[in-house]
């Protein structure tokens, strides 16, 4: 069995390659989506390594913003493209890591082929807060001196937005594990319905909820599994996790995620350490 990981990032050439060497047992190849922004020289030294791939239509991602979607989008194409197949796909920001060993991760896999691993909750009924990612108008993916006040001013104006089609909305967090027929359905169902994708290009973080309400109206739903198997360290209030350090070792330890986010290697190199040393065995 074979399986692509796919690794959003504009971060820590180091790093990346940190994380490719943790998980390379040759089960795995590796696309590097890196945002535009980022001089590819910065990543050469992984331009030899004979299954590291890096994607060829970059985006310029703005957070929040669909062209995060965009992003994950453009991989999953350039990977079919390729020919070659794959039992999973998943997809990481490089500022992921693994916390189980390689060897884990692909028994992992092959334990549960014919499942899809996301994570989701119904706008409708449990997350209801995030109605407003659709509703209101978001001008994320701009960026022009008083883009703000327009976004403020439109909202004020415009009756609340409805998500083209008959579906009820569901997401939580933009990472996942998914057979590559799966990725590839929301890719084809994106590309055959323009109005759609000119819709989400307004909305707030679609990369959370897109995937997981195009999936949960398909054939695919009853593979699917609640769990996105990420362990994420959420502050109390905010948008963004936490970074993980060295003190939260043995909680990352103690859950059942196969990847954790997120870590930064000039913030504590210590964590990585640990994690390498302890996948070991």
């Amino acid at each position: 069995m074979k399986f692509a990981i796919i690794i959003v990032t504009y971060t820590s050439p180091n790093q990346t390659k940190r994380l490719i060497s943790s998980l390379n047992n040759g089960d795995f190849d590796f696309y590097i989506h890196l945002d535009i922004k980022v001089d590819l020289e910065t990543h050469r030294e992984l331009f030899d390594m004979p299954n590291v791939y890096f994607i060829k239509k970059r985006i310029d991602i703005r957070w929040a913003g669909y062209t995060t979607a965009e992003a994950a989008l453009n991989s999953l194409r350039e990977i079919n493209a390729t020919g070659k197949k794959y039992d999973f796909i998943s997809l990481i920001s490089g500022q992921d890591y693994p916390i189980k060993s390689a060897a884990y991760i692909s028994d992992f896999l092959r334990s549960n082929t014919g499942k899809e691993f996301m994570s989701f909750k119904y706008f409708n009924t449990e997350w209801t807060e995030a109605k407003a990612r659709v509703e209101k108008y978001h001008f994320n993916d701009f960026n022009f001196r008083g883009r703000h006040r327009l976004e403020q001013a439109v909202n004020f104006i415009a009756p609340k937005r409805k998500f083209p089609g008959n579906m009820e909305l569901c997401g939580k967090e933009t990472f996942w594990t998914l057979s590559q027929d799966c990725a590839m359905y929301v890719v084809e169902y994106l590309d055959s319905h323009p109005k759609l994708r000119r819709f989400l290009r307004f909305t707030w973080g679609s990369d959370e909820f897109i995937f997981q309400t195009i999936i949960m109206h398909s054939h695919f739903k009853s593979q699917v599994v609640n769990n996105n198997y990420r362990y994420i360290n959420w502050p109390p209030v905010g948008s963004r996790p936490n970074i993980f350090v060295t003190a939260d070792f043995d909680r990352i330890m103690a859950s059942d995620g196969i990847f954790g986010r997120k870590f930064d290697i000039n913030t504590d190199e210590n964590i990585f350490n640990l994690l390498d040393e302890k996948n070991k065995h």
